[in-house]
C-alpha cells in the first residue's frame, strides 16, 4: 500500500505532540517496508522550520525522514490546478494532488479539514488500528 503523510504527522513525532506513539509507529512500518510513503518536498522544509524551534537538533530526523520516503515536489502545472479548486488551504490542496499524481491509495493527516475528493483521507490512530 502506498500511503503519503502529511506533515503534522512527522511533527507529532518529533514534538512529542498528542499522536506521538501512532507517527511511531507509523514511520516505523514506513522504515522496515510494510508501506511506501510518499511526501511533499516542503514537509521537509516545514519540519525543520517548526520543529528548530523546540528541539535542538533535527538534521538526523530529516535524513531519515528522506531515506524512507519518496519526495514529491509541485510544479507550475499542478499550482495552477491547485488554484482552480475550491479550497482555502493551498498546502493541503497541493499535498492532495502530489498524493493522487503518485497514486497513492491513503492520505494519513490528523488534520480534520484536509482537503481530499477520491483518495481515502484517515488519521493517524484510525490507521494504527486498521493496519498495524
Amino acid at each position: 500500500m502506498k500511503i503519503f503523510l502529511d506533515t503534522n504527522i512527522f511533527l507529532d513525532l518529533i514534538l512529542k505532540r498528542e499522536n506521538f506513539k501512532e507517527s511511531m509507529q507509523i514511520l516505523n512500518s514506513v522504515e522496515k517496508g510494510l508501506f511506501e510513503a510518499a511526501i511533499l518536498n516542503i514537509t521537509l522544509l516545514n519540519i525543520d522550520y517548526i520543529a528548530k524551534k523546540q528541539v535542538k537538533d533535527v538534521k538526523e530526523f530529516l535524513m531519515l525522514v528522506n531515506s524512507i520516503c519518496t519526495i514529491m515536489g509541485a510544479d507550475n502545472d499542478l499550482f495552477n490546478q491547485a488554484f482552480n479548486i475550491d479550497n482555502s488551504d493551498l498546502e493541503d490542496t497541493i499535498q492532495y494532488m502530489c498524493a493522487k499524481k503518485s497514486k497513492c491509495d491513503l492520505i494519513i493527516t490528523n488534520d480534520k479539514s484536509f482537503y481530499h475528493v477520491d483518495i481515502d483521507v484517515i488519521d493517524s490512530k484510525k490507521f494504527v488500528e486498521r493496519y498495524l
